[in-house]
Parts: structure tokens; sequence; C-alpha cells
């Protein structure tokens, strides 16, 4: 879409998506969730107080049991969850704010103490992770996944469509699919943890296969002008890499705008091979174009004015300033966030930052 004369706080129809302003809340763990997945008391708080964005993205919520990856993170696919969820968008949007459901599956980035029954975690194949999983009880090293069957590949898919349709029971005004950070789809998606000799493997094309029959899915739930998907090429967390990113990445945009998605989220961490934003942004035939990483005002602004970028999305400056967008329009100082509490249980580091007001 054009973005001529547009600054971070015009005004940004999203598909079905109405943004007052660009600045978008980035989704991100903060572990305040039950051992059931269920979103805990201060869940609404926190993101009601977040509500000046143009739209929050949550954190990562995995559709089924065996997509837990972290300690304390949310869920839907249980009443509980959806009903806790209610609460939440409930406060956001009686705070005047948009909220988007992050659905993410991570693969195998878990650890048996965190599935069901001490399971094995699972993948696109049987390829370890580098690195290691966090628990209350202490770091643990990842172990191998057990590569998804064909039949249970469908079966996850499904519960992609049932989890996107719970969001949206729950009130959500949309659903982001997390296709990067190395979590299942991207684990399909990449050559280094894709080693598949099937349907789902081998070409981009197949590699790419799961995505989209995941978009096709939460698509038949409700059209794409609800529907985001967030990537983003070369960032290397847990472990993953592509052998011809370009191409990969590439291949995959093009094939999105068959959904006419509200926007696709890029995220560009570290030091990539290309600048992604200026190969993907002309591919993407959806809505928005949405540009995170790193951002500050100024580049955010820069972004959106050059057209690079329709809105720009900001994670950690979030967390300590609630207020981040009056912070912006008045060039307020920023408070700086507490990184001893990100993942901590409790109101502390979570809701008790103030906003410039008081």
């Amino acid at each position: 879409m054009s973005t001529k004369e547009h600054d971070l706080f015009s005004r940004l129809y999203a598909g079905a998506l109405d943004l007052k302003n660009r600045i978008v809340m980035a989704p991100m763990t903060r572990s305040r969730a039950g051992e059931d997945g269920v979103p805990g008391e201060h869940v609404a708080t926190y993101y009601a107080q977040r509500a000046q964005a143009g739209m929050i993205i949550t954190e990562g919520t995995y559709p089924c049991p065996m997509g837990k990856g972290y300690v304390r993170t949310p869920g839907i696919y249980t009443e509980a969850q959806m009903e806790a969820w209610g609460r939440v968008t409930k406060a956001v949007h009686d705070a005047g704010g948009v909220i988007v459901l992050q659905l993410m599956h991570a693969g195998r980035i878990s650890d048996p103490a965190f599935l069901p029954d001490g399971a094995t975690p699972v993948s696109a194949s049987a390829v370890r992770p580098e690195g290691q999983s966090y628990t209350d009880e202490g770091p643990r090293p990842h172990v191998t996944p057990r590569a998804l069957e064909v039949h249970e590949i469908h079966e996850v898919i499904e519960d992609y469509r049932i989890a996107t349709a719970m969001a949206f029971q729950a009130g959500f005004d949309g659903v982001e699919l997390h296709a990067a950070s190395g979590y299942l789809p991207e684990q399909f998606l990449c050559s280094s943890t894709n080693r598949r000799e099937d349907a789902y493997g081998g070409s981009v094309e197949n590699r790419a296969r799961f995505i989209l029959e995941l978009l096709e899915a939460m698509t038949s739930v409700r059209s794409g002008d609800y529907i985001g998907i967030k990537l983003a090429p070369e960032m290397g967390f847990n472990d993953i890499q592509d052998d011809n990113p370009q191409e990969t990445y590439g291949y995959l945009v093009d094939q999105l705008g068959d959904f006419r998605l509200a926007y696709l989220h890029v995220a560009r961490i570290g030091n990539p091979s290309t600048d992604y934003h200026a190969l993907l942004r002309p591919r993407f035939r959806g809505d928005a174009y949405l540009a995170g990483g790193g951002l500050s005002r100024e580049s955010g602004e820069a972004m959106i004015r050059s057209g690079q970028a329709d809105a720009a999305v900001y994670g950690t400056p979030f967390i300590a300033n609630p207020d981040l967008p009056e912070r912006f329009r008045r060039n307020a100082p920023l408070a700086k966030a507490d990184p001893d509490t990100f993942y901590t249980p409790g109101p502390k580091g979570y809701i008790d930052y103030p906003t410039l007001d008081g």
C-alpha cells in the first residue's frame, strides 16, 4: 500500500484490522501463565496497560499440548485457556486497543518436562538443536526430537485450525502465525532442520508446504483479512539455518499472495546476508508490511516515511514503557526494563512500570 505522508501516528488498515497508529507491540514471552497454560491473573492488566499501541501481538501461545516450549507460557486449546484470554481481550478492547493472538508451536525447542507424560519433542526431522531448555530447576540440554509422521502433521494443522477458531471466540481481532525463531513451522521450512524425503521435505516447495497448509487451515476460520504471519530470515535463533534463505523466503512470500493476508511481519535480527525488507516487501501481495528488529523511534519513523514498511514493531521498549506511543509523541526519555524479571512469575517487572503521567 502507499505510505506517502504517513508516519508513526498515522492510522493504518491492515486487512480487517484498524490500527489507530503504526506502533505495534511485538510478541514477547513473559512466562506469567499457570502450568495448565491458563493466562495468569495479571495478564489482562499487562496488555490493557499497553493498549495505546496501534496493535498488540501477544506472546507466543501454543495450540496443543505438544506445542509448549517454555515454562509458564500460555496455550489456547482448553475452555479455561480460552475464557482467560477472553478476559484479556475485553480489557484491551475496553482500553481502546486492538489485539492479535500469536500461535506458536515450539516443536523441537522444548523438553519432556513440559510435554504430556514426558513425551519427546517433535519436529520435521530428528535433528537435535544445540542449546538448552530453561526450567525452574535449571537448564537442561535439548534432546533429539522425533520426526512427525504425515498423519501427525495433519493433526497439528487441525490443532492450528481449532486454536484459530478459539482465538476468535475469545475475542481476538486477528491471529498471527509464528513462522520464525526456529520453532516448528520454520523447522519444516529450513534445510538444516528438514531432512524429510516425503511431500514435506526436499525442495523449497515441499519445505514450505507445512506453513502454507497451516495458513489454509487458519484462513478457513476467518478470511486472510484477519490473519498475519511472522518471518525472521537468517535470525539463527534456536540453531536453525537454511542453505539458500533468499530463495526459500522469497518463494514462501510469493505464495502468501494466495491468502490475501492482513499483514506480513518481518523481523530483522542480527546481520543477515541481504536486506530482507527490500527483498520481501515488493513480493508480498497482502495488505500491510510490518517491520521489526531493534528499531528506535527515528528508524521506525524513517522506514514508514520512506515506504519500506507500513508499521514499526517494538518489543523490549514496551516492557518498561506501557505508554510507548505517548513517549514517542512527546520525544520523552524511555525507561529501561529489568531483564531479571522478564520471565519471573508475579506482577513485579510486569505491571508495575509507570506511565509518564504516573
